[in-house]
């Protein structure tokens, strides 16, 4: 809200103030504690991470504070970080695919969702003064206060959209180039420095690893740290009772953002997987279930444990959401992918040519050909075996503890890269 207080949290003892006492912004202190701020965009997959590395900061001795919807991020945070209340401007899902849907998604909430939040973000910063603001790619708020501030800034990327970008004329880079310049237009930041708003110069922290990225460029100061996982403090229980331990078990999940597009599937996958009742159990991740009384076999829940099921799942069928890939690949939990739009259909090849997957076509594929991929990466030794090698890669990348290393290496002034394998 204009002329928001900055949160009491922040007013610390005077002792405290004095051995923080900064000539500068952006230097970290000889006690080695570090001020980061984490500027989020209030979409469920990407706040995850963002929490997570939030958490292993605080863990480390650091002092972290988050800005965002506060009625969003409170609950995943838990009652301790301060947070900064940027307001709230919701998420409405795209009706357009291919390019159309990238476009629809700046247009419709990228640029007036960071235009919503810029005032808030930028009174945020110069209220906390951190050493380094961590900045969703595309809370761009973040980016901008940052780097009007003076202050050092770190990109956490959580998908591949724009890591590893479709093919492309140039006319789709022009147009997001060209919605960059609008939202930095409106801030007086301008270009002339050669940034580019959606890879920090000095660090990018990307949740996936070379397995599925292959070999394409990335940019120099990209450090891949396969999952950013940390508590779930929102997540549900789970009706262990009916897990029957003598099957085998698969996870059927829309994610949070594609439930309107696949509802069709969703019958046929449930068509599909209904002659396997005698060994498989389905849990079925829907607000409402498809079918008007749920089989024995099939287990409808609107939330689930996911950190805490994952392990125990033999497959998963998915629209290769960034987040699901990362849970199930860590876990060496082998998919069908069925990709609908964004960076879905990106994600869901790299999961084919990793071998840990098997794709399907979300509109045209019938109940028999989902029933042979998913017969297929159960009974087919060779998608768990690259699951697993894949999942190794993403246990060694090292996740949170990678992620919260490579910041405080950045508060510190010697760069977020700088000493690391890259």
């Amino acid at each position: 809200m204009p002329g928001q207080p900055c949160p009491t949290q922040v007013v610390r003892p005077l002792r405290t103030v004095l051995r923080r006492y900064r000539v500068e912004p952006g230097v970290c202190h000889d006690d080695g504690v570090a001020r980061f701020l984490i500027v989020v965009v209030p979409l469920v997959a990407r706040v995850w991470p963002a929490v997570a590395i939030g958490d292993e900061l605080l863990a480390r001795g650091h002092e972290v504070a988050f800005c965002g919807p506060e009625q969003d991020l409170r609950p995943l945070v838990g009652p301790g970080p301060t947070i900064f209340a940027t307001g709230k401007r919701s998420y409405r899902p795209t009706t357009q695919l291919g390019t159309a849907a990238i476009r629809e998604l700046w247009d419709e909430y990228m640029v007036p969702l960071n235009r919503f939040i810029q005032g808030p973000v930028d009174r945020a910063v110069a209220c906390y003064q951190p050493d380094v603001v961590l900045s969703d790619q595309y809370a761009l708020a973040g980016t901008l206060a940052a780097i009007r501030s003076g202050i050092r800034w770190a990109t956490l990327c959580t998908g591949a959209l724009d890591l590893t970008p479709p093919a492309d004329d140039g006319s789709l880079r022009d147009f997001v180039g060209s919605r960059l310049d609008r939202l930095r237009d409106g801030t007086g930041v301008t270009g002339v420095d050669g940034s580019d708003l959606l890879f920090s110069p000095d660090l990018v922290i990307a949740t996936t690893v070379r397995a599925l990225t292959g070999p394409v460029p990335l940019p120099r100061q990209c450090v891949l740290v396969g999952a950013a996982l940390g508590a779930r403090r929102t997540d549900p229980g789970f009706d262990w009772n009916w897990w029957d331990a003598g099957r085998r078990h698969v996870l059927v999940t829309a994610g949070t953002l594609s439930a309107h597009w696949v509802q069709d599937f969703t019958v046929r996958v449930l068509t599909a997987l209904e002659p396997m009742r005698a060994t498989v159990q389905v849990v079925l991740n829907a607000a409402t279930s498809p079918v008007p009384e749920a089989p024995p076999h099939l287990l409808v829940v609107p939330r689930l444990p996911m950190l805490e099921v994952m392990p125990r799942l033999d497959a998963v069928v998915c629209q290769a959401g960034q987040s699901t890939v990362n849970e199930a690949l860590l876990h060496g939990v082998p998919m069908v992918v069925a990709p609908i739009r964004l960076a879905e259909p990106i994600v869901a090849d790299q999961v084919i040519r990793a071998g840990a997957g098997v794709g399907v076509s979300v509109a045209e594929s019938t109940p028999q050909q989902i029933a042979a991929a998913v017969t297929a990466v159960l009974d087919e030794p060779g998608y768990r075996a690259r699951a697993r090698a894949v999942g190794q890669e993403y246990q060694a990348a090292g996740g949170t503890r990678a992620a919260a290393a490579r910041l405080a290496a950045l508060a510190a002034g010697s760069g977020g890269t700088g000493g690391w394998p890259g």
